[in-house]
């Protein structure tokens, strides 16, 4: 049976306060929205955040992930991708325990052991060679979901882009429940973290047709961008039947 690393066991009480009040803070409509309508009451604010986050993509973010396309070839940018997935995988197994799905947790221990071990610390795949299912990939805010928090309000994060109040709580609490931050010296904690900026980067490049439609062509790019999140959201959630939807702030900045 898994169990929780022991570095996460010590703090627990610490950070289930952390998670109760966090989760407090998450708004509601005061009466049912009608089919279709975004709760969203800080707006006026998000724009303002949405405005800055367009700002620092066409001065940075864009032209770097170009940069990183013209520069690093295709084998070496899918590399670093499937290394940057695999750091991400202990905190899946933690949150697929904390969701109760010990079978969705069980495998991605299988899948992560196999490409850190067979896989070179996972720029290989081997797991998925060996026809292993693909990782989880879920995160606290989905845990939060599963646990019955409701989902807030919409939020625009400076830097990360379109969430909820549920799933920025569930942000700020992955920090804390990431194996590998407590289990890597510093250095190779921040080397981690720098192959996670990396894979956010080609990503933004990956995706560049659709964030640049998003962002630069759309008549609201605000309206346009949380449409897009909700809905991409949603379908991860299994709140949505549509076809899978391209989540393009799905970047993976923030510290592993």
């Amino acid at each position: 049976m898994l169990r929780l690393p022991a570095a996460l066991r010590f703090p627990r009480r610490a950070l289930a306060a952390l998670t109760l009040a966090l989760v407090a803070g998450c708004t509601t409509p005061d009466s049912p929205l009608p089919p279709g309508q975004v709760f969203d009451p800080y707006e006026v604010g998000n724009r303002k955040t949405h405005a800055f986050n367009r700002k620092l993509d066409k001065a940075l973010l864009k032209p770097a992930s170009e940069g990183y396309a013209g520069a690093i070839p295709v084998d070496i940018r899918t590399a670093i991708g499937r290394f940057a997935e695999n750091l991400s995988m202990p905190q899946a197994i933690v949150n697929g325990v904390l969701q109760g799905n010990m079978k969705g947790a069980t495998e991605d221990t299988y899948r992560f052991l196999v490409n850190t071990t067979v896989g070179l610390g996972g720029f290989f795949d081997p797991a998925t060679e060996m026809g292993m299912p693909s990782g989880t990939g879920t995160d606290f805010g989905e845990t939060l979901d599963v646990w019955g928090v409701p989902q807030g309000a919409y939020l625009e994060l400076p830097v990360l882009g379109p969430s909820t109040e549920r799933a920025a709580t569930g942000r700020i609490v992955d920090l804390f429940t990431d194996p590998l931050g407590y289990a890597l010296p510093t250095p190779e904690r921040y080397y981690s973290t720098g192959i996670s900026v990396l894979d956010g980067i080609g990503k933004r490049g990956r995706y560049a047709e659709t964030i640049n439609s998003i962002l630069y062509e759309s008549a609201d790019s605000y309206a346009a961008s949380r449409s897009v999140y909700l809905q991409n959201r949603g379908f991860r959630l299994g709140r949505s039947t549509e076809e899978d939807y391209v989540d393009p702030y799905d970047m993976q900045f923030s510290d592993p």
